[in-house]
This record gives structure tokens, sequence and C-alpha cells, in this order.
């Protein structure tokens, strides 16, 4: 876990990038809107009388609302919709001796960090993943796959479950369940783009002299937005996930999560059952992307992990120092924190 400091500002600072993202996902769908408007306006106002003039800003206060309500739908259902895409079943009564040992060392970990027991959910994927999910403390799922449960020991679970706790108490979850969210609602614009793309140009041909060449700048501007929107919120979804990461493994035992990386890492097989919009959620990439093996340039832009071997490498040296302090202290000493 992160200290305290380090916790408030990790808080704050999750805070007012949901709060931006938010913003920023309103006002591009206005704009996306209100642009289309201003387009068959300006598309439209010198055609002669008895012709269709648009002046009735209808799509942009449609695609405001739509917005709108995605918004909403993401704050109140968007942790439900990202476990149902993966197909997760709660685990209400535990079934077996795997499913009892993650409800206990869940429960121990809430007392550890002194949250409430977050939701828990198990994936039927046998590649071994993680993720948690959620917008805030007190509305946290956790959400294991069946591999996990039966790759890792004791101490590499609670590991694994340590570092998704990080992102509960950090308030990571909040946002990166707002972007699994925006993510699959901007990947509906290259749809509709396509389908859009069927009906010719906006407005036709007012004469045999051509359209309004300010319409067609305005035309151009709103597609390139379009088109270029969902690959932006895809990129800032893996570039929020990448720093992220290493904050949460920031835990009281980076010896047994480096053990379970490794674990992870030695799995080649894609986590079939999450989807590319939520790959950013969990503990490892899902999807096995090659930008996740290395750091900096095009690796920052479009991996949505840091490289395991790093993270490896960093939690083994954390685990030296820990033991060496240990060592230093005598028998006895307690655990850094």
């Amino acid at each position: 876990m992160t200290d305290g400091t380090n916790l408030w500002d990790q808080q704050a600072s999750n805070r007012r990038r949901s709060a931006v993202l938010v913003a920023g996902f309103v006002l591009f769908f206005a704009w996306v809107g209100f642009g289309g408007d201003l387009a068959f306006y300006l598309a439209t106002r010198d055609l002669p009388p008895g012709q269709y003039h648009h002046l009735i800003p209808w799509i942009g206060i449609l695609v405001t609302a739509v917005a709108g309500a995605m918004v909403w739908t993401a704050w109140h259902n968007g942790s439900e919709r990202v476990l149902w895409a993966a197909g997760a079943q709660e685990v209400i009564e535990p079934r077996g001796l795997v499913e009892q040992q993650l409800v206990n060392v869940v429960e121990e970990m809430a007392i550890a960090a002194m949250l409430p027991r977050p939701r828990i959910w198990i994936v039927p994927d046998e590649d071994p993943n993680a993720f948690a999910t959620g917008i805030d403390t007190a509305h946290a799922h956790l959400a294991v796959t069946r591999g996990l449960l039966h790759a890792l020991d004791r101490e590499e679970l609670q590991g694994v479950v340590a570092h998704e706790f990080s992102h509960i108490r950090n308030l990571d979850v909040r946002l990166m369940t707002l972007l699994a969210a925006i993510v699959g609602a901007t990947a509906l614009i290259g749809d509709g783009l396509r389908r859009f793309g069927r009906f010719g140009r906006i407005g036709g041909s007012r004469s045999d002299k051509g359209g309004n060449p300010l319409a067609l700048v305005v035309l151009v501007l709103w597609l390139l937005t379009l088109i270029i929107a969902p690959i932006v919120t895809r990129l800032l979804a893996m570039a929020v996930s990448r720093k992220r990461e290493y904050l949460a493994d920031l835990t009281r035992n980076p010896g047994a999560l480096a053990s379970a990386l490794q674990k992870l890492e030695s799995h080649v097989a894609p986590t079939r059952a999450i989807g590319r919009g939520a790959a950013h959620l969990c503990i490892v990439d899902p999807l096995g992307s090659a930008f996740n093996d290395s750091e900096g340039g095009v690796a920052d832009l479009f991996g949505s992990h840091p490289p395991l071997r790093q993270r490896v490498a960093r939690l083994e040296g954390m685990a030296y120092m820990y033991a060496k302090k240990d060592a230093q202290v005598g028998p006895g000493a307690p655990t850094p924190t």
C-alpha cells in the first residue's frame, strides 16, 4: 500500500481526472452533435425554397443527451457491464476449497486495508488474470479468473489481491471503469461513421456550382474528429493504466506479488473472456500485446501495462530491501508498509 500522503494525492488526482474525463466526453459528443448541425445548416441554407433547410439543432441536442445518459450509465452500471461482458459469476457461497481460500484472502486484505469487502467474482477463463472495478471503495468489485485460482498458492494470491486493493483504495477503479465505458462508447462512433458513409454527401449538391465551401470544411473537421476519437480514448486508457500498475505494485509482500507475476507471465494464452475495452483494468495484459514488452516512445502510447520483467525486477528489489532491513532490525520486526 502507499503511504498516507501519496494515497490522498492519488485519490485527489483520480477525482480530478475522472471529472475532466466526464466533462471532456460530454463536450466531445456535444461537438459531434452540434458540429453536425452546423455542417447541415451550412450545406442547406442556400438551397431553393421547398427543399430541406436544417435550422433546429436537433442532432446536437439528441447526441449531448445521449452522452449524458452514457455517463450516468457508466457511473451507476459501468462495473456491472464490465463484469457481464467478461461472463463473471459472483461468489455468494464458496464452492470448493479454492473459492473459500479466495474469499478468506479478500476478507483478510479488506481488514488490513480498512476497506469494505468488495464483491467477489470469478471469470470462467483458464488464463490467470485479475481486475478490480467500481466507482468508490464502498461499491467495488474484485474479479479473478478460474485459471488464477489454480495457478497461484495462497501467498501469491494475497499479493495479487493486495495489488487490486491498491487500485480500489487509490480510486483507480473509478477512473478505469469510466474509461472502460467511454472506450466502448466511442468505439460505436466508428460503426456509426461507416454507416454514415453510405448516405453520400451531406445536403447533396445545391447547384451545378458545387456545395458550400465552409460547410465542406466543417464536415471534414467533424469527420476527422469521429475517426480519431476511438483511437485517442484507447490510447488514453492505455497510458493511464501503465502508470497506475507501478503504483499498485507497492504492496506489503512484494516477493509474493513478483512470484505471482512470473507465473502469469509464463502463460502465453490470451484471456479470451476479457475484451479490448476492459484490458486496461487487468493486472496483466489479457491480450498479449507486444507493446507491453518495452518502455518509452511507442510502447508508452500503445502498451496498456508496464513490462512484466520490469515490474518483477522492481518487486524483487523491494523484497530484498525489506529482508535486509528485517535482518538489521532483528527477529520480530514489523513488516514494512
